[in-house]
């Protein structure tokens, strides 16, 4: 129980409202007769064919696995922007239920798990209204949150000093300061949020892939939480990407941003800087930097989508895993029979537990001990004790199997 104090009643009573101007925050798209719209309309193109590509390149069962690990990829990077470096393997062993003694660790664990927890509810369809919508920002906001540690719930004023608890799902009531950016006073964020909706949820597919930058920006700059904003805009994109473009959720946006965090950081503070002149838009924030970061974020979703499928080639894919198999038979780590059921996973996509005696010409009961084994070493995963086994993509073996996906360890 954490015995620090919050000290924000005042605030409570009577967010300060400062009446900013809707126009502040203009423009939240970039406007028809922009000289790089062709050039960005192209990328989003690109992306669109890319993106279905890579799906239909992919068994449904083998495609299942893969979106699993890629949420861990996607905790991992995005923890890593946060500057929390939770390795992939901590990560998977906490999924266990095995945390570390250290409670710093611990606490890093947690938030991987609760971040892991929100991305498999949007992945699993848990957005039911407009991923735009204040309910659905507040909600990811609020899930994540409500699955933290008490100790990483608190921030201070770096002002004042002052201990403030983070309240999971609801807006701040506090003024904040992000870099050299002043967000918006607490008691107008009901208005932009609304007006934040009302542009980006009524976009057609490619507009809405066109504002995926945009998007992620404005929520940013209007900073409707006291923490957990940055988490919470890679969550909302990733939950668009998903839905615009039916991704299955087999990549993900955050690695690129973590392998070039520093560009990263650099276009969303050049997105909060003031039109320069007359030809730079006709908002009031500038027109030129938004597409610069919205030609910078489309061509690394296009990026990572090039990475994923030169790691999951199936023929290098197949070799990877097999020459692992192997070793591990060498060293008594995997029954010998390991390498045929291996094979025909990944020929099939998935082999029925009836299949697996008829493949190895073993009685049942040797291919159930066989089964157990390889489920028990995380290469294989099935829904249910009855259903179809499919390859897993266990963390522990990632630099073998899809090198690159993490560092190592």
């Amino acid at each position: 129980m954490s015995n620090k104090k919050s000290d924000i009643k005042p605030d409570i009573l009577q967010p300060i409202d400062r009446e900013e101007n809707l126009s502040m925050m203009e423009p939240l798209l970039i406007s028809e007769n922009s000289r790089h719209r062709t050039q960005l309309v192209d990328l989003a193109m690109e992306l669109v064919a890319k993106s279905a590509g890579f799906k239909r390149s992919l068994p449904p069962a083998i495609q299942a696995s893969l979106a699993s690990v890629v949420r861990a990829m996607n905790c991992y990077y995005s923890n890593l922007i946060e500057g929390h470096n939770t390795h992939p393997i901590d990560i998977d062993r906490a999924l266990r239920g095995d945390y570390s003694a250290d409670v710093k660790k611990r606490n890093l664990q947690k938030e991987a798990v609760a971040h892991i927890a929100v991305q498999e509810w949007i992945d699993s369809g848990g957005i039911s209204n407009n991923v735009f919508s204040r309910d659905a920002i507040c909600e990811i906001h609020k899930r994540f949150c409500d699955l933290l540690p008490e100790d990483l719930l608190w921030v201070e004023d770096p002002h004042s000093k002052k201990k403030m608890r983070v309240i999971p799902g609801k807006l701040r009531l506090n003024d904040v300061i992000v870099g050299n950016h002043i967000p918006v006073s607490p008691g107008a964020l009901p208005r932009f949020l609304s007006r934040f909706e009302s542009v980006y949820s009524k976009l057609g597919k490619t507009e809405t892939i066109l504002a995926l930058a945009a998007s992620h920006h404005r929520l940013l700059w209007i900073h409707p939480f006291l923490d957990g904003n940055g988490r919470v805009a890679r969550l909302m994109s990733h939950a668009v990407i998903l839905n615009a473009l039916d991704t299955g959720g087999m990549w993900s946006i955050a690695r690129g941003l973590a392998r070039n965090v520093l560009s990263y950081k650099e276009r969303l503070a050049n997105c909060d800087l003031t039109r320069r002149n007359d030809l730079d838009g006709r908002g009031n924030l500038s027109e030129e930097s938004l597409a610069d970061f919205t030609q910078f974020f489309l061509e690394i979703c296009i990026d990572q989508i090039n990475f994923m499928e030169s790691i999951m080639e199936p023929d290098h894919l197949r070799t990877r895993i097999l020459l692992w198999a192997r070793e591990e038979i060498q060293m008594e780590k995997l029954p010998s029979q390991s390498i045929q059921i291996l094979e025909a996973v990944l020929y099939r996509g998935e082999i029925s537990r009836g299949e697996m005696s008829v493949i190895l010409n073993i009685t049942d009961r040797h291919a159930r001990r066989l089964t157990a084994s390889l489920i028990t070493k995380g290469i294989l995963v099935s829904d249910s004790p009855r259903s179809s086994l499919r390859l897993a993509f266990p963390a522990a073996l990632a630099n073998r199997w899809m090198p690159g996906l993490f560092p190592a360890k």
